[in-house]
């Protein structure tokens, strides 16, 4: 069902409050009155600097303020739709939320107020009242007649527009999941910096889209300048499922990998894997930061979280990089007055229903904090244990940063440095190549193998310094995770 025959029936079946969250308000007030003039009611809207008013009529005197106008509403005995936009910052007011409350419990036949804002924050006296409502993106056929009219338009304003068919339907999805009128601003944004638009500036759009979507700093489009899966060290078990699903995926008629998650040692690299595997798949990086969420007032910090997985689903295709995702959905969390619980059973139902687009990547340092809910088998596709790299994934790993920084040392050198880095991090094989260049710098002269041994025999790697707790997570791992 399309939002248009949606909301003929909420108001058809005489709901007498709805609670409507949406920023594309233009585009929901023409959808409710085309269901109203189906339905022969007339619309009434309110807002704060105009006041009541019925269609483009004169508003009514003194109704500016919002308590006043739903006391004129009382003396109005006919079917109606009452839309109060922006009504949110009012619903602080307990005379306002009263005068709803009793308008709602009266129930007039035909009657049906509509309360509108940005986000949904309905307070606590109207639940039970009033039936929230969302207004969904524009679907693909709404983009479509909404890029063509966009282009068409440029045309005219003596832009060049050069794009196929093909081209269309990369730039609908682009903009999927966003409302039309940022859509529009996306596309001429982009043709604005040359004067045309072109298959080209798609990429442009997408990366202003998910711009638009982390503006509130819950998401962050990461954009590293990180090589591919290739240039990962070791977890040659991890790169091949990988490769596999990424195969699947692009052949057609499989159903998509949905995610996983990264749990080991820190310093190995599951970070890392996050950056370079959306780098080979050619998708959108996008962090999620779970300490992020968290906001004083009741109610904000679950909002805030399903905000960021609308977003989310809005940007598929994409990666989503959850970073030590036990900060956020930690197992416990009795004293934040439930908090966390609600926080996790939000998430959970996302991972049931999210948009097939959406690969996630969370990683984890302290596994043993999740709650078994997030663990359970189909949550994630798999499980995989990041443990410290072996000798031969340790000789790959100093090639990958000798060669980056364009140090040559002989197969020697190279097989001893494997050797002698037993029990060393990837992240401590890189700090100990960058600490051995500034020695050879302080010296005048080019960097020596013996100058890693030196770095490496000066650090106690972390193995050493908590092998109990390095230990505990082998544990962990040996019967719940595969080996990367």
């Amino acid at each position: 069902m399309d939002n248009t025959s949606d909301l003929r029936v909420l108001l058809g079946s005489r709901h007498p409050l709805l609670f409507v969250e949406t920023q594309d308000e233009e585009r929901f007030f023409s959808m409710l009155r085309d269901a109203a003039w189906d339905l022969d009611i007339p619309v009434w809207t309110w807002t704060a600097t105009r006041g009541l008013a019925r269609d483009e009529k004169d508003a009514q005197y003194g109704t500016r303020d919002p308590g006043r106008a739903f006391e004129w509403i009382k003396f109005l005995d006919q079917p109606a739709v009452f839309v109060f936009a922006d009504i949110h910052p009012h619903l602080d007011d307990a005379r306002v939320v009263r005068a709803v409350k009793e308008l709602a419990q009266a129930a007039r036949e035909g009657q049906t107020i509509v309360l509108t804002a940005p986000s949904r924050t309905i307070p606590e006296e109207l639940n039970g009242l009033a039936l929230p409502w969302n207004l969904s993106p524009p679907d693909d056929e709404e983009l479509r007649r909404l890029v063509r009219r966009t282009l068409d338009d440029l045309v005219e304003r003596r832009f060049t527009v050069d794009i196929d068919d093909g081209g269309i339907d990369r730039l609908v999805a682009a903009v999927r999941g966003i409302s039309l009128r940022e859509a529009e601003q996306l596309i001429q944004q982009a043709a604005f910096r040359d004067g045309q638009f072109t298959g080209g500036d798609i990429a442009d759009v997408r990366r202003a889209k998910a711009e638009l979507l982390s503006a509130d700093g819950i998401l962050e489009l990461v954009e590293s300048e990180v090589g591919t899966l290739d240039q990962v060290g070791g977890l040659d078990g991890l790169k091949h499922w990988l490769g596999i699903r990424r195969a699947a995926h692009q052949d057609g008629g499989m159903e998509a990998a949905r995610g996983i998650l990264l749990t080991g040692i820190p310093g190995c690299g599951k970070s890392f894997v996050a950056k370079t595997l959306a780098r080979t798949w050619e998708l959108p990086l996008v962090l999620l930061d779970p300490s992020r969420l968290y906001r004083p007032y009741v109610g904000e910090t679950e909002q805030r979280l399903q905000e960021a997985l609308r977003s989310i689903d809005a940007l598929a295709p994409a990666v989503l990089w959850i970073d030590e995702i036990e900060k956020g959905f930690a197992a416990g969390g009795m004293s934040d007055s439930g908090v966390s619980q609600r926080l996790l059973g939000t998430f959970l139902r996302w991972m049931q229903e999210r948009s097939p687009g959406v690969f996630l990547v969370a990683t984890a340092n302290d596994v043993s904090s999740l709650p078994p809910e997030l663990l359970r088998k189909g949550r994630f596709d798999e499980i995989f244990f990041v443990d410290l790299p072996d000798g031969p994934a340790r000789r790959e790993i100093f090639d990958l940063h000798l060669a980056k920084r364009d140090i040559d040392l002989s197969e020697l050198e190279l097989e001893r440095l494997a050797r002698s880095s037993t029990g060393f991090s990837g992240a401590e094989i890189e700090a100990a190549v960058v600490g051995a260049l500034y020695r050879a710098f302080a010296s005048d002269r080019a960097i020596l193998g013996s100058d890693i041994e030196a770095e490496m025999a000066a650090t106690v790697p972390l193995s050493v310094a908590r092998a109990e707790d390095v230990l505990a997570l082998r544990e962990w791992a040996n019967s719940r995770a595969v080996a990367a």
